[in-house]
């Protein structure tokens, strides 16, 4: 029996090392597809309780500043906020800032809606424009009673307005001259009632001249719990 001729010894080639893609740079390219972006993101009429967690927060946490700083210093912090967030808006959707869109997503996708992702603006802009009309307009101290209002009322409004979806007469289907469009009376009506405790105890706590009733200041602080639940149907 003849033996098998020995097999040639085993030989590795050597590889070239890959190069890896620069991240950084794909990051920051202006290949941003917008539609795809939208993925993940939550629906305008979703729930989205961490957007209005974040929504009331903000409120607060803005009102609370304004207690603590002079009115030009609130002002210029309020609208420097409001124009650089103006101008990011617009340049997100430029050519060449498109990237921003990416940064966007990574860093607030948790908080953001799909047509803000669909050439809209965010409302973060529109948050920040608001507060700083308001302190623009109104005493400090109505301005941030109104803040509040805005921080409590309106992520409260949406939040019982998703939940009662489904009770017919409380739907304002076509609107009311423009307002409240898909919208619900027992949305606005429990924004409202969660405000009301709150007011009554600033109302409460504020000094006023002459004497008003308990009744009395439960009523007005339904009547501005009501005034912040009516930016849930303007909106």
């Amino acid at each position: 029996t003849s033996t098998p001729p020995p097999s040639p010894p085993h030989t590795t080639t050597p590889t070239t090392p890959q190069t890896q893609p620069n991240d950084t740079s794909d990051f920051f390219s202006d290949d941003v597809d917008l539609k795809n972006m939208q993925k993940g993101l939550s629906p305008r009429n979703s729930l989205h309780l961490s957007r209005k967690l974040t929504h009331a927060v903000t409120g607060i946490v803005m009102a609370g500043i304004y207690q603590w700083v002079p009115r030009k210093v609130f002002t210029g912090i309020a609208g420097g906020c409001s124009a650089g967030l103006l101008a990011v808006e617009i340049l997100r959707y430029k050519k060449g800032f498109r990237w921003i869109n990416r940064v966007y997503k990574s860093v607030f996708g948790g908080i953001l809606r799909k047509h803000e992702m669909d050439g809209k603006f965010t409302g973060t802009f529109y948050y920040f424009a608001g507060i700083t009309i308001t302190a623009l307009l109104f005493p400090p101290n109505a301005a941030v009673l109104g803040m509040c209002q805005l921080a409590l009322a309106d992520p409260s409004a949406s939040f019982f307005g998703r939940k009662t979806k489904d009770v017919y007469w409380s739907r304002i289907e076509d609107g009311l001259g423009g307002l409240g469009r898909n919208k619900g009376v027992l949305g606005f009506l429990g924004g409202a009632v969660v405000c009301m405790p709150f007011n009554f105890l600033m109302l409460k706590a504020a000094t006023m001249g002459g004497t008003i009733t308990t009744a009395k200041m439960a009523w007005t602080s339904l009547a501005i719990g009501m005034a912040g639940s009516f930016a849930y149907l303007a909106v």
